[in-house]
């Protein structure tokens, strides 16, 4: 399964940058953004270590939303096992 993970920029030095997710922090690559588009703060998707998709605050809080379900559904199934 694939799976692309909101995250907030927090530094930008294009081609990459850094990007902040629930506390953890990784080294992007932001190539396949245009440069101009991209400011810090800004909340993209990150697919196997590339910015993929620029989003608003929003759906990257309902996407979190999701996964942490998502993760807890697993979670207690594994338990129940």
């Amino acid at each position: 399964m694939c799976v692309g993970v909101p995250m907030q920029i927090t530094e930008i030095n294009y081609p990459s940058g850094v990007a902040e997710a629930k506390g953890v922090k990784r080294e992007i690559g932001l190539q396949l953004m245009p440069e101009d588009t991209l400011q810090i703060g800004d909340h993209v998707i990150v697919h196997v270590g590339f910015a993929i998709e620029k989003i608003d605050r929003e759906l990257a809080d309902e996407i979190w939303d999701t996964l942490d379900e998502v993760l807890q559904m697993m979670d207690e199934e594994e338990k129940g096992a």
